[in-house]
C-alpha cells in the first residue's frame, strides 16, 4: 500500500506484545495513526499507557510485533541492520530526557557529529553549527564541554543536535523531565517556534502538562489503545 508523503507517520494496526513470565502483555495494542508533516503532535497517557513503546516503534528502535511502520513514504517496519541505521541518521532527530551529549566532545562537536556520519563537508557543518547556535540561543558556546553547562543548556545543545541534520521527523521522549519548569517552558516555546520556521515535524511522548498545553494534537493512550485524539489548531 503506498502512503502519500505528506503523512510523515502512518502506521497499521501496530502492535507490540511482551512476556511476563510466560503471560502475552500488550504494550501496543492495534494502533492506525497518520501524523501529517510539520505538525508539533503529543503523544500523552499514564505511566504503562504505551507513549515511549509506540514512540521507540515509530522511530525504528524497536520493532513491532505485528503491524507496519511508514515514516516519510518509507516501509521501516520491514528495514534492519544497516538500512534501518542509515535511514534514522538521515531522517528522524531525538532529544531524550537525559540529554545523550557524548561527554568528551565539545558542544560544537556533540552538534556536528551526525552530519559528520552524514559527510557534510567542513564548512557546510560549520555553518550549520553557528546557524543552529544562534536559534537555541548558545552563541559563543562552541568550545564548552556538556559538564560545563547547566541542564537546561545541555538540552538546547540537544535541540540543536537534532534539528542541525535538518531530518524529517523529530522525536522527543519527556524532554522536560529533568528540567524546572522556567527551564522546560522556554524550551518548549523555542521549539515550538524552530517547528513553526523550519517545517520539521515535532513528536513528544509526555506526561508533562507544559508540552500538552503548547501541542497543536494530542493523541491519547490508555493500556496500549488510542482513547483519544485531539486537534488543537
Amino acid at each position: 500500500m503506498e502512503k502519500r508523503n505528506e503523512h510523515i507517520i502512518v502506521t497499521e494496526k501496530l502492535k507490540k506484545v511482551y512476556s511476563d513470565g510466560g503471560v502475552p502483555v500488550p504494550a501496543v495494542d492495534g494502533i492506525d495513526l497518520t501524523i501529517t508533516q510539520g505538525e508539533f503532535s503529543a503523544i500523552v497517557g499514564p505511566s504503562g499507557s504505551g507513549k515511549t513503546t509506540l514512540l521507540n516503534i515509530i522511530s525504528g528502535l524497536d520493532s513491532p510485533t505485528e503491524g507496519k511502520v511508514w515514516l516519510n513514504g518509507n516501509l521501516i517496519s520491514s528495514m534492519s541492520g544497516n538500512e534501518l541505521s542509515d535511514f534514522r541518521r538521515d531522517n528522524i532527530g531525538f532529544i531524550f530526557q537525559a540529554y545523550n551529549l557524548i561527554p568528551v566532545l565539545s558542544v560544537e562537536e556533540n552538534i556536528e557529529y551526525i552530519m559528520l556520519l552524514q559527510g557534510v563537508p567542513k564548512e557546510q557543518r560549520r555553518q550549520r553549527v553557528e546557524r543552529i547556535l544562534e536559534d537555541v540561543g548558545l552563541t559563543g558556546f562552541e568550545d564548552r564541554m556538556p559538564l560545563q553547562l547547566s541542564g537546561g543548556q545541555q538540552q538546547r545543545v540537544a535541540i540543536a543536535r537534532a534539528m542541525v541534520s535538518r531530518p524529517a521527523l523529530i522525536l522527543a521522549d519527556e524532554p522536560t523531565a529533568n528540567l524546572d519548569s522556567k527551564t522546560g517552558a522556554e524550551l518548549l516555546d523555542m521549539m515550538r517556534k524552530l517547528n513553526q520556521d523550519s517545517g520539521i515535524t515535532f513528536v513528544f511522548s509526555t506526561h508533562d502538562k507544559m508540552i500538552m498545553e503548547r501541542a497543536k494534537r494530542l493523541i491519547i493512550l490508555k493500556d496500549g489503545k488510542i482513547v483519544g485524539d485531539e486537534n488543537r489548531e
